[in-house]
């Protein structure tokens, strides 16, 4: 893989004391094996529980409590995106058990996911909630966040702590549910969806009368799901590897020939088959915006490249020949790209840090223009489609920052329409599921550049794959009808 790096300061010389390393007076050898290899350090039994799943063991309540107390409130009180808010407390929570961390997780999500329902209820059952301080509402949100996903309301009051006029709060919430289920459907839907008005406005716009099957399957929980690097192996024989790890509960994946679900939740960065390159973690619908581009191996670009996730799957498409180019305005991502292609395998791979715009940015693509067989624009997006996984985005989103969004993908596009070669393809996508960030961004193009035209998805991805996506040119993913993240994608052609 050809990259740009700078050559650093070389590690080796004498150690820091600037003599020979001595082993304390006293201190117990380290044995060694047969090789010559000094054993590992045993891990101790505690370290070993905390290490082993077990389902059957009893969380420890007040733990998960304040790790879930910590990190939503690292959400909602500090702005901290709620993946980085876990790491934060779950980093320190070395006390944790895998199941506790687990819990903590995904009590976290769930929250986040219904987080206006959840005011909402509380709001209507508790007639001064606004009033209490900002730890009790915190605990009060779980309960009702928990109870509201199925759990047991007695259970959840004792394991929270909550006495008294607490608990009678969490008994009134069917009666709060009443209300809202009594409320007209212009004001119910926002609520029940948990989102701002202006964005429940636009799945009503998007979905019709499927808004609310459409905005009920973005508050359920997202599966994992990986892609088998073929440069490795097919997807049988990920399986099989997996296996030999002891991973067993896995089954393919409905429209991707390459994914994976994960049926339960797992370590996945642990296991020996991903530190080889064998998979990747990847939404089936960004596999299938991936497999939209067919990527021959000639010169390919891929425009928007971030860490690389479609990046590597256009390398198993080209089968690590020809000239795959990675752009991307961030050095950290292009560097986590490095290091995810040298894991993979990959080795077509040229990585380019870019100007974000200007007379220096248009420079940069002066060597690619009119060159590339593919490109593709992955455009960063207002990430509607990906509410399962990133809820708190809902909540940071206002009509502002879509408006932005919509200029920034109308510049790149027709930015990057200049490295299309004659006869070569401009695949568009998006992880939103609006409108205006997908069709409205396509036909604005096309009034202005009438070289190119649409290419309908099916012909690119096969009939029988084409007929399980929908009708129309366009490929339109959402969870509700596919089981996905919602993914949008277009297939614009060059004229020779």
């Amino acid at each position: 893989m050809a990259t740009t790096r700078k050559p650093g300061p070389s590690r080796g010389g004498p150690p820091k004391s600037g003599g020979p390393r001595t082993s304390r007076p006293g201190a117990p050898k380290k044995r060694k094996d047969a090789g010559g290899r000094a054993d590992k350090p045993k891990m101790s039994r505690a370290q070993h529980e905390r290490a082993r799943p077990n389902p059957n063991r009893p969380l420890r309540e007040d733990l998960v409590l304040q790790a879930c107390l910590e990190a939503y409130g690292g959400v909602r009180r500090e702005g901290r995106l709620s993946d980085r808010a876990l790491e934060f407390v779950l980093r320190r929570k070395t006390l944790l058990y895998s199941t506790e961390r687990r819990a903590v997780a995904e009590r976290v999500y769930a929250l986040l996911r219904r987080q206006r329902t959840v005011d909402f209820l509380l709001d209507r059952a508790h007639r001064k909630f606004d009033a209490l301080d900002a730890t009790r509402q915190d605990v009060m949100r779980l309960a009702a966040s928990r109870i509201l996903h199925g759990e047991d309301p007695t259970y959840v009051a004792r394991s929270s702590g909550l006495t008294g006029l607490d608990v009678s709060v969490l008994d009134r919430l069917p009666d709060a549910a009443a209300e809202l289920d009594a409320l007209p459907e212009a004001k119910r839907f926002p609520i029940a969806a948990s989102m701002p008005d202006f964005l429940a406005d636009r799945f009503r716009a998007v979905f019709g009368k499927d808004a609310a099957r459409a905005a009920e399957a973005m508050n359920e929980r997202a599966p994992l799901i990986v892609r088998a690097n073929t440069l490795k192996g097919d997807r049988a024989q990920l399986q099989e590897r997996l296996a030999a790890e002891d991973v067993e509960s896995t089954k393919p994946t409905a429209l991707s020939p390459f994914g994976l679900v994960m049926e339960t939740r797992l370590n996945l960065f642990s296991l020996q088959d991903f530190k080889d390159g064998g998979f990747e973690i990847q939404d089936e619908g960004s596999q299938l915006l991936g497999m939209l581009v067919d990527a021959p191996p000639t010169r390919v670009v891929d425009a928007c490249a971030g860490a690389g996730g479609k990046t590597l799957q256009l390398a198993a498409q080209m089968k690590n020949r020809g000239d795959l180019h990675a752009l991307d305005v961030d050095e950290g991502r292009m560097e986590d790209l490095r290091k995810r292609a040298r894991r993979a395998g990959v080795h077509n791979v040229r990585t380019q840090l870019i100007p974000h715009e200007g007379p220096d940015a248009d420079a940069a693509l002066t060597p690619l223009k009119g060159l590339a067989d593919r490109v593709l624009v992955d455009a960063p997006c207002s990430g509607t489609g990906t509410f399962r996984r990133k809820p708190d985005a809902r909540y940071r989103l206002n009509p502002e920052d879509l408006e932005m969004h919509v200029g920034r993908q109308k510049a790149l596009l027709a930015r990057f329409a200049t490295l299309v070669k004659p006869g070569g393809r401009l695949i568009y996508g998006t992880c939103s599921v609006l409108r205006e960030e997908n069709e409205d961004v396509v036909e604005d193009f096309l009034s202005k550049h009438p070289d190119f035209s649409v290419r309908p998805v099916a012909e690119v991805l096969g009939a029988e794959l084409g007929a399980k996506l929908g009708k129309g040119p366009f490929l339109r993913l959402a969870p509700h009808t596919h089981g996905t993240d919602g993914f949008f994608g277009a297939v614009l052609v060059k004229a020779k």
